[in-house]
């Protein structure tokens, strides 16, 4: 009797097309928390647009990748941050300004004060414009004629003005020395620039001996005749040439400066404010 032959059961295979939309969906999920880790320090709105874009892209079969939403308000908070910061800004720079204002209001007053009480009106000034606060100093308060050393009892102005300024600290400090166009010509002084330099770095170095004041603020120069308040035609404005200046520099400033007139004479422009 002949053998039945025995065949094998056919081999099953798997359905593994389950696959597909498991890997999609690990993939979807993968990109979800990549996002959501990215934009972890997003504002509230953006996690509101954030959400949109998703509900989007599960609806209608979009990328939430190609929705320009998110990155169209996120640049809008940084403007409006970056609008919030000028504000700012602008507001500290503003209240910095007023303080500033105040402090040499203030020390203008003190020293207008002063120069009453003393008897001194002929001999100082003070004018406060958009840039400084200016101190003129006639040069016959201070130093003999043709001659660069402070006199001893003219000392104690350079002292009272320093005690003054002292109170309101960290501005920069400009001495100018000036004459008349009256030539000078000795072995100290060739000309009018030696002898306008050599005045106003003493009258400094009087006001640095007050150890209150920072010397690094501080500087001098000469301007010989070139910078006249007055024309030198008469003995009464040549007087008024022969000066020592002390500028007490802004810190907030307009831009605005001196300019000069076309005679030479030195005039404030038509738009600075001068306090007398």
């Amino acid at each position: 009797m002949r053998k039945g032959i025995r065949h094998e059961p056919p081999e099953e295979h798997t359905d593994e097309s389950w696959l597909l939309p498991y890997s999609d969906l690990m993939t979807l999920l993968l990109a979800l928390f990549i996002v959501l880790y990215s934009v972890s320090s997003l504002n509230t709105s953006k996690l509101t647009e954030l959400s949109k874009a998703f509900r989007t892209a599960f609806s209608n079969g979009f990328s939430i990748f190609d929705k320009s939403t998110i990155l169209d308000t996120g640049a809008v908070q940084d403007k409006a941050d970056e609008r919030k910061r000028q504000n700012n800004n602008a507001k500290t720079k503003s209240e910095l300004q007023q303080q500033e204002q105040k402090n040499l209001e203030n020390l203008k007053q003190q020293l207008d004060k002063y120069i009453k009480q003393n008897g001194l009106t002929s001999e100082l000034d003070t004018q406060l414009n958009r840039s400084q606060l200016l101190i003129t100093i006639r040069d016959q308060a201070l130093f003999p004629s043709g001659s660069a050393a402070i006199r001893p009892d003219s000392r104690k102005l350079a002292v009272a003005i320093g005690q003054m300024m002292q109170q309101y600290p960290g501005y920069e400090i400009l001495v100018t020395g000036h004459t008349d166009n009256q030539p000078i010509s000795t072995t100290e002084f060739p000309s009018n620039w030696e002898l306008s330099s050599k005045r106003a770095i003493n009258f400094m170095k009087v006001l640095l001996e007050n150890k209150a004041f920072d010397p690094k603020l501080f500087s001098a120069t000469g301007y010989g005749e070139y910078r006249p308040v007055a024309a030198n035609d008469n003995q009464t404005n040549r007087a008024k040439n022969r000066r020592v200046e002390v500028s007490i520099l802004r810190k907030y400033t307009t831009g605005v400066v001196e300019g000069q007139a076309s005679d030479g004479t030195t005039k404030q422009p038509p738009d600075t404010v001068i306090v007398k």
